[in-house]
């Protein structure tokens, strides 16, 4: 249900000035309600290879490794008593951490202490989080009459006028008042304004300050158009008169997170930018079929630079306009909802566009408002500005917009973008070596802070709330409660597996790769943490890089995908990218994520229409028609990507947290693991096969073949036969009393399931 209230009757608290202090109080019940999602099994981290990783100091040494038969699993995460928090409760998960429990209390009492002080603004983190009811334009009322509010924070401005088509752009006449604060306001009653104020109507805000007059965004908009005779962007007042009604509410997951990330302006084949609409009726029924129960959707809050691919954006609580209405966006989500798709939104919160006139930069003439001043509030690798966390009405804007996405949009959740950024002073431009940089060096305890208090304003208005961290740095309890001293995080992004892959193919032959280390990568993460795993996403098919199939069989993908064509080059890719994809997915995490045409091979990259190819939408694209093409292979990779995915539909492999190495041939190039109930059998070498070869099989049961990458429909040669079963011998192999016997062809991978 939505909770819908009057932008009067849920006007926030007056604030104190910014860095004031606030006094202690006691925690009371109702704010110690930081158990806002049960503890998750997670498998363990490193297993078995002998090496030091900071980042997995509870690793489960392999003596401990779990066995279905003896029904132990020791990586379920341990039950935490329910004592009073105090941040320290990530130490019973891992013991590492004991040196460092006064900073992990210094991290949850600062998390405190900025969760004490919104509710001394506010009353409460809710009423803090609605702060888009109040702020910008808002039906309400004035001593009972009805009309539209705007309210707008620009404590250093010296005067605002509201402008717009309903004054016919005069910067004069509507003044706004201004109070103790910096919030400026005005009311604009129905009984003069009802019929010049309408739907639609372009408006915005003219500043005066100390830097000149200027005509600006309101900050809290949600309509912004591009305005091509002015080439410049406007706000309207978006009012529609039939407010949109949702049909389908969101489906319930109950097997693992299969995530198709998604660009809504280039889903489409032809060479233009495609709307929302478009994308829920072409679009979802592809990611609905190919087996994906999660779409998430890049570049939605309002940019005004296409090729950005969404990441500097202008507008916080616009919906871009450039793929349609804030209505079309609602119902591309409602279908999704309807097809059994979750949607989970890119949300940018590290960073802010520079952009003057359609951005948030020197709104009240100081460089100071919502971004940090001098270098510090500089991002030069990204030409952004930074946020300060640590200002209160910064604070409210961000957590504002969290809760925003989620009532006005009725999104799932949160891939949060850049958050390794955002925690630390360096921005994550270090080698991490020890716990101290991440709890005691370069922290931005404000940023932390903040990333906390958006995980429990998510998770408390929507509890079925998904978010996702995007951090490379390996940041102690990031996807762990809050109360245990985390940040409160669902998923974080296992993003070392994709940088390992291309590191791989661009530097090593295949026959030189080296199969425990390749288990070690894909299985070195933090324990009792869930991972979104993937061999690629977005970042590695834009121009510039190569996506996986890319590097597998580069221009020969253009003349030779025709099935009627031989190329031992075609052949090695497409058994390549079949087997790194099978083997992300079965041992890289608890979620997964691909990107939009990755799962068929898509041949080119990624371009966005700029100066430097004469702003051409070519590459801006997606060939649909290659994978919907039967004489071509993109189609076998497709067919693949759907039945590797059903594995979890109908094993529920991903949430499984039972993980175990069964045996390693590193001269055969061998793998061979179990993962939930099923056995994963890889031969990674290039040209040997292996007849009869005897494997170890945890159960006392007959084996079958369900997947196998060789199969024609595949794309393969179908060496070995569909359904293909496997009896149990009483033989011991590999420390299990029990073993089968079985065909391995070079370049190949089976999954077997007990019968």
């Amino acid at each position: 249900m939505r909770r819908i209230g009057s932008s009067c009757a849920h006007s926030p608290k007056r604030q104190p000035p910014h860095g004031a202090g606030v006094a202690n109080r006691a925690v009371t019940a109702v704010d110690r309600r930081l158990r806002f999602r049960p503890t998750h099994p997670i498998i363990s981290a490193r297993r078995g290879t002998g090496q030091t990783d900071i980042r997995n100091r509870s690793a489960v040494p392999a003596a401990t490794w779990p066995n279905r038969e003896t029904n132990v699993d020791p990586t379920t995460v341990p039950q935490i008593p329910a004592t009073e928090p105090d941040g320290t409760g990530l130490i019973r998960l891992d013991p590492w951490l004991e040196p460092y429990a006064d900073a992990l209390r210094h991290r949850y009492k600062k998390y405190r202490e900025t969760l004490d002080r919104v509710i001394e603004v506010a009353g409460s983190l809710d009423a803090f989080a609605r702060g888009y009811e109040y702020y910008g334009l808002n039906r309400g009322t004035r001593d009972g009459e009805p009309g539209v509010w705007y309210r707008e924070w620009a404590p250093a401005a010296d005067a605002l006028f509201f402008i717009g088509d309903f004054n016919n752009w005069d910067r004069r006449r509507h003044p706004m008042e201004r109070d103790e604060y910096g919030v400026w306001s005005i009311f604009l009653p129905d009984r003069e304004y009802a019929d010049k104020l309408v739907h639609g109507s372009r408006v915005k805000v003219h500043v005066l300050s100390r830097i000149g007059p200027m005509d600006r965004i309101p900050a809290y908009i949600k309509r912004v158009i591009f305005e091509p005779e002015t080439t410049s962007y406007c706000s309207q007042y978006w009012n529609p008169p039939e407010p949109y009604l949702w049909d389908n509410p969101a489906p319930k997951i109950t097997e693992g997170l299969r995530i198709y990330e998604a660009h809504v302006g280039m889903a489409l084949e032809e060479p233009r930018i495609g709307t929302y609409r478009e994308f829920a009726d072409q679009i979802l029924p592809r990611i609905a079929a190919a087996g994906y129960n999660a779409v998430q959707l890049m570049a939605i809050q309002e940019h005004p630079y296409y090729a950005s691919f969404g990441y500097h954006v202008s507008s916080f609580f616009a919906a871009s306009s450039r793929f349609g209405t804030p209505e079309d966006l609602k119902y591309l989500i409602d279908e999704a909802h309807r097809r059994g798709l979750l949607v989970l939104l890119d949300l940018i919160h590290s960073h802010s566009v520079k952009n003057v006139l359609d951005g948030l930069n020197h709104f009240d003439g100081t460089e100071y408002q919502y971004f940090h001043a001098g270098d510090r509030g500089q991002h030069p690798a990204w030409d952004s500005l930074l946020f300060d966390y640590g200002k209160i009405e910064v604070l409210r804007f961000l957590l504002s917009n969290v809760r925003f996405w989620l009532d006005e949009y009725h999104f799932d959740g949160f891939r949060f973008d850049g958050v390794t950024s955002m925690m630390y002073l360096h921005h994550g431009n270090i080698a991490f070596n020890s716990y101290d940089d991440y709890l005691r060096w370069g922290v931005d305890e404000d940023a932390v802070s903040y990333l906390q208090l958006a995980n429990q304003v998510a998770h408390e208005y929507k509890p079925e709330c998904i978010t996702i961290a995007e951090d490379v740095s390996g940041m102690v309890g990031l996807a762990r409660p809050l109360d245990e001293g985390g940040l409160g995080f669902d998923y974080r992004l296992a993003m070392g597996i994709p940088d390992y892959w291309i590191k791989l193919l661009k530097h090593t032959k295949d026959e030189d790769w080296h199969m425990g280390q390749l288990f070690h990568t894909l299985t070195n993460r933090r324990a009792h943490e869930k991972h979104v795993s993937y061999a690629e996403s977005h970042d590695q098919a834009l121009v510039g890089d190569k996506t996986i199939a890319f590097w597998l069989m580069d221009a020969e993908m253009y003349w030779n995908m025709s099935k009627d064509r031989q190329s031992l080059i075609i052949d090695r890719g497409i058994a390549l990218h079949k087997m790194i994809r099978l083997v992300t997915f079965s041992l890289g995490g608890e979620a997964y994520l691909n990107f939009m045409g990755n799962e068929f091979g898509h041949p080119e990259w990624v371009d966005f229409p700029r100066e430097g190819n004469n702003n051409s939408f070519h590459y801006a694209r997606r060939q649909w028609s290659l994978v919907d093409d039967p004489n071509l292979r993109y189609k076998d990779l497709a067919t693949f990507d759907r039945e590797m995915l059903a594995l979890d539909e109908h094993f529920h492999i991903l949430t499984d947290p039972l993980l175990q190495p069964i045996h390693f041939h590193e001269d055969y190039k061998l793998m061979v693991y179990r993962r939930g109930p099923l056995v994963f059998v890889f031969n990674w070498h290039p040209t040997r096969s292996y007849a009869d070869y005897r494997i170890g099989v945890p159960d006392p049961r007959d084996y079958r073949l369900i997947l196998n990458t060789d199969d024609p429909w595949f794309g393969g040669h179908g060496l070995v036969a569909a359904g293909q079963q496997y009896p149990y011998q009483a033989k011991p192999e590999h420390d299990r009393p029990q073993s089968i016997q079985l065909y391995i062809p070079a370049r190949t991978a089976q999954v077997l399931s007990p019968l």
